[in-house]
């Protein structure tokens, strides 16, 4: 475990990493959903994938990366993007694993190997109790409802600062079709068949937006990848093998 300070927009941001089988000449990112960090990636995949270089990150703001500043899914890209500079990290043999969040995150970098597990980035509709409390927001906000917003917000801004919650609302309902129809390079799209934050749906949604990609299925919620993964890293291997 590591911090790195990297740069972006004229921001320091200190980035808490780990790597594991440094000399390894493949390199493998591993990105985090909403809330969570760096540690359950390696949870899952520490002991596979022996033949890469695996390199798991903290972004701003979870984990150990501390942040001070409202951020977007660009702007997390472009700090990635300033991590693997650093580490002088080849784009055109990269391979990056991202789960939900850090599947959008993931898909603007445009690696040559993708791998989505349970990404964002399709557009859900959303419960009529969720439209409700959102409109009721909107409402109020310019009589200072604003200063009630974890009042409105959901269970993912519990003890969040103000920051992360404005990151959020910047992050949370965006629209990535183009970007998932704009990715050229090899992806792997796993999915677990009862996921309620991000529906089976949406990962086949995506599989057919992107002209280069593999689809799985597997039985199991938003963190699905935990008790699989070391059917999905046989699935990596394999495929990516053969695409570097």
């Amino acid at each position: 475990m590591a911090v790195k300070d990297i740069t972006f927009n004229n921001k320091i941001f200190k980035i808490n990493y780990e790597i594991l089988n440094p000399s390894c000449g493949k390199d493998i990112v591993f990105l985090h959903g909403w809330g969570s960090n760096k540690d359950i990636m390696k949870q899952a995949f520490g002991k596979y994938l022996s033949d890469f270089r695996h390199i798991y990150i903290d972004m701003p703001g979870f984990g150990k990366s501390s942040n001070e500043y409202v951020l977007t899914t660009k702007d997390y890209a472009g700090i990635i993007k300033e991590f693997n500079t650093k580490f002088k990290i080849q784009n055109s043999k990269l391979t990056i694993a991202g789960h939900s969040f850090g599947g959008k995150v993931a898909t603007l970098l445009n690696p040559k190997n993708l791998v989505l597990l349970s990404s964002a980035g399709i557009v859900e509709q959303k419960p009529f109790s969720v439209k409700a409390k959102i409109k009721l927001f909107k409402l109020l906000k310019p009589f200072g409802a604003d200063r009630l917003y974890r009042f409105f917000a959901t269970k993912d801004v519990n003890n969040l600062p103000r920051n992360m919650y404005e990151t959020l609302k910047n992050v949370v309902d965006e629209d990535f079709t183009d970007e998932f129809k704009n990715y050229s390079g090899k992806a792997l799209i796993f999915w677990g068949n009862k996921d309620s934050a991000t529906s089976l749906q949406s990962g086949k949604k995506i599989a057919q937006l992107i002209k280069n990609s593999e689809f799985y299925e597997y039985d199991g919620d938003h963190y699905f990848f935990i008790q699989n993964s070391k059917n999905i890293t046989k699935a990596i291997t394999k495929a990516i093998n053969g695409n570097i």
